[in-house]
């Protein structure tokens, strides 16, 4: 299988996830402005996730534009992103209802964390198909941010308990952290 038809399908199951994220946006019975004040914590994890996933896709992108093959390994890494991606939706909708509450803050964070680990995971399988001096590896570097990101979601899922409007912030600002794409990828393709 050639990277784009991977990456094709993986578009494909992004957009999916990304509609059933919108479908749970219920929409209220009532022609005022007010009757979307009950709406705002199911539409702010909406938006949280939305750009999750915008992240992910973005990133998955750069990172298959600097792939030469993939195995099957490489298929099986990719499936199972995609598997923890597929549950945003539900972790999104669980978190909007019940207001940012300490058990689902923390299911949140855990999806979060676990679609980070198979991302990890991913970029390993793919450095596996390649030589030590790919652009490809020298792309991925140490890769600082990406562990950074998985402390940060272990953290919060661990102060969720505690303080669940802290963890939330937290995982606020790993996305904005990746808002913009891996430049380590888009470097290394320039060169």
């Amino acid at each position: 299988m050639t990277p784009g038809r991977l990456e094709a399908f993986s578009d494909g199951v992004l957009a999916i996830i990304i509609t059933i994220m919108v479908l749970e946006l219920k929409v209220p019975h009532g022609a005022e402005w007010s009757a979307l004040s009950p709406l705002w914590p199911v539409f702010v994890s909406y938006v949280l996730s939305f750009i999750y996933v915008g992240i992910y896709w973005n990133n998955h992108h750069h990172l298959l534009k600097a792939v030469d093959r993939i195995g099957g390994g490489v298929l099986w890494a990719n499936l199972n992103l995609l598997f923890w991606l597929s549950l945003l939706p539900f972790a999104s909708g669980y978190l909007g209802e019940n207001h940012f509450a300490a058990a689902p803050t923390a299911l949140y964070g855990t999806v979060l964390l676990l679609a980070g680990v198979a991302y990890t995971i991913l970029v390993r399988a793919l450095l596996a198909h390649h030589d030590h001096d790919s652009k490809l590896a020298r792309a991925i570097g140490t890769d600082r941010k990406g562990w950074l990101s998985l402390a940060l979601y272990a953290a919060g899922i661990g102060v969720s308990f505690v303080q669940p409007v802290v963890s939330n912030l937290v995982y606020v600002a790993v996305a904005i952290m990746w808002l913009v794409p891996d430049t380590r990828i888009e470097r290394e393709l320039v060169r």
